[in-house]
Parts: structure tokens; C-alpha cells; sequence
């Protein structure tokens, strides 16, 4: 088991680096793994953004999001989402909550998002959409009540992706790679579905090519072939910045400014030279 919860903190620390590159999370989102050795488990990152997530970030909470061991660091209080996902539907292994620019517009539009492409059916057949106002009024938009995080649970149903009104997206899957998958998929289904809309007219695929094109696309070769590119791009990227990291000059210390042999020579030749 702590082999296999060590390789599971890796790949969440991989997972929420990947959607960083890839431009779906910034500062904000997260996302979180079930406990492979208990369900009633989740674990997602201590409160910090995502490009600077490492494995020894990653906490353990349980369903009802509180830690399950004592801890300094602070938690992201949207971390209801995920637990009372994992709550309502055993099958979910990871989920995923972002404000990927892609989607803002129909979260803001109330447009429905429809899969237009072979990859986009990894989102499902229809996306659902939920408002914090029919049932909380205005809010700051965050969610950060059990309450919430039941409601959100309960419109996402046994669907995979549900839009959040004004605020964002939360994609679930099988497993953290499946998750990534259709994170990613969705914003880029989001972005040609709009593109599409500007030329005048979309056509999504109909319900059996959902159904067909997910099946595909979900497979363990597919899944991992996309996971081995995204995890390259990151890593290469990693790499890039770690040289130059490496070879900034430190600062000075405070102190006594250091005077180099030549500014001192020179300062004895002067002070030579008044004296004379």
C-alpha cells in the first residue's frame, strides 16, 4: 500500500502540473484522486497553485473534506466538491475543478456545450448546468459548504462534466488520467464548438457517435498515449527553467558592500596625490 500511495501522490503532483502547462488552471483549481487503499478517502494538494504542486503536497482527507492527519498547511476550501462527489457516486476515482477560459463563456451564457469532435465525446452526450442561485441566492461563487458541494454532486448526476453558472467547470473519472483526458478535451471541444458557432452553424456528433467516440478514446492506449505527451511537455519545460534557476546569481548579502583591488588602488593613488 505505501507503494502504491506514494506512485498516486506522484501522479496527482503530475496531474495538476499537466493542466497548468496545458493553460486549464492557473493560481486557482484543483484536483484530487480517491485513497487507492480507502474509499471513504480523497486526496488532493495542501492549499497552493497547481504549477508548484510536488507528491509531498498531497493530503489526505476524507469524505466529509476534513484531514485525516493533523497539519500546518492550509486546505482549499472548495475541497467539498470533491468530497461529496466522491460521496454520491463510488464509481468516480478523480475529479477536476477549473475556470478554463474555454469554458467561461458557457458557464456565463448558459449556451449548451455539445461534443463536436471525436475527443470532445469524452465529456459526455450533454453537459448539465448548475446555478448556485436556485438554490443559495447570491454567493461569493465559491464553494465551500457540504450543502453545496451536494447540490453540485446531485446535478452532475452519473453524467462526467457539468458547467457552474458564472464560475466554472468540474470534470470526474475512472482515474487521473481519464480525468486529465477529458479536462482537457472539454476546453478544447469548448474552443472549436465556438469557433464553429462564429462561422455560422455546429454540428455535434449525435448520440451514438458520443457513445462510440468515447468508448474509443477512453481505451488504456489512447489514455496513455495522450498522458506520456502532456507529461513530456511538462517535464521538458521543467527542465528549461531548472538551468536557469540554477544559474542566477545569488544575492549579495547584507553587509559591508565589497570594494574590488582595482577601486582600491585607485583610492590610495588619489588619496596619494592630495597629500602631495
Amino acid at each position: 500500500m505505501a507503494d502504491s500511495l506514494a506512485a498516486i501522490r506522484e501522479e496527482l503532483s503530475l496531474a495538476n502540473r499537466i493542466l497548468a502547462h496545458e493553460g486549464i488552471v492557473d493560481a486557482f483549481g484543483h484536483i484530487s484522486a480517491r485513497h487507492p487503499g480507502d474509499p471513504g478517502r480523497f486526496l488532493i494538494s495542501r492549499h497552493r497553485a497547481p504549477q508548484l504542486v510536488a507528491p509531498e503536497d498531497i493530503l489526505e482527507y476524507t469524505l466529509d473534506t476534513e484531514p485525516v492527519h493533523p497539519t500546518t498547511f492550509r486546505h482549499y476550501g472548495e475541497r467539498v466538491i470533491h468530497g461529496c462527489i466522491y460521496q454520491g457516486r463510488p464509481d468516480v476515482m478523480a475529479v477536476c475543478h477549473h475556470h478554463a477560459p474555454a469554458m467561461m463563456p458557457y458557464a456565463i451564457s448558459r449556451a449548451a456545450m455539445v461534443p463536436v469532435y471525436h475527443l470532445g465525446a469524452s465529456m459526455g452526450a450533454r453537459v448539465p448546468f448548475w446555478d448556485s442561485r436556485d438554490d443559495f441566492g447570491s454567493t461569493a461563487l465559491v464553494l465551500v459548504r457540504p450543502e453545496e458541494g451536494r447540490s453540485l454532486a446531485k446535478a452532475l448526476g452519473q453524467g462526467w462534466t457539468i458547467l457552474m453558472g458564472r464560475h466554472g467547470a468540474t470534470a470526474a473519472g475512472t482515474s487521473i488520467r481519464e480525468t486529465v483526458f477529458r479536462t482537457i478535451f472539454s476546453c478544447k471541444n469548448a474552443e472549436l464548438q465556438t469557433q464553429a458557432r462564429l462561422l455560422g452553424h455546429v454540428e455535434p456528433l449525435d448520440d451514438k457517435e458520443v457513445e462510440l467516440a468515447a468508448a474509443y478514446n477512453l481505451r488504456p492506449g489512447p489514455l496513455e498515449r495522450a498522458w506520456d505527451y502532456w507529461a513530456r511537455r511538462v517535464r521538458d519545460a521543467e527542465a528549461r527553467v531548472a538551468p536557469a534557476a540554477k544559474a542566477a546569481p545569488a544575492r549579495a548579502k547584507p553587509g559591508k558592500p565589497k570594494t574590488s583591488k582595482t577601486a582600491t588602488r585607485k583610492s590610495a593613488a588619489k588619496a596619494k596625490s592630495r597629500r602631495r
